[in-house]
């Protein structure tokens, strides 16, 4: 299957839905310093998907799915720094870095595929 456009990509549709999973959870949290950093962070992800896919080449556009993993691993570290200081309980916490992971894991997958052409 050829992907046309960026919005067919699983990782980004997967990358949106964690997005929407940490705004719809900190959208009440006080301490705005730490809820725009794991806002912009999580945002990062789908938007480099996105940027990197309507870049010229593989090379350029691996780079940016690069990117997006560091951003999906910034939400992470945020995630257990949210736990430890009670903004979110365990069980959310593991809820969200599975989110997390599968989009790191799918977007590991998509850049071994375009090093494969």
């Amino acid at each position: 299957m050829i992907i046309q456009k960026f919005e067919d990509i699983i990782a980004w549709q997967k990358a949106q839905d964690l997005a929407v999973e940490i705004f719809l959870t900190f959208s009440d949290l006080k301490h705005s310093g730490f809820k725009n950093q794991i806002s912009n962070a999580v945002v990062s992800i789908s938007n480099n998907i996105a940027e990197g896919f309507d870049r010229s080449s593989d090379a350029d556009f691996s780079r940016f799915l690069y990117i997006a993993i560091g951003s999906a691993s910034e939400v992470k570290s945020m995630l257990y720094l949210a736990e430890r200081v009670n903004f979110i309980n365990n069980e959310k916490r593991m809820k969200l870095i599975g989110m997390s992971d599968e989009v790191s894991k799918i977007i590991r997958g998509l850049i071994k595929s375009i090093a494969k052409k």
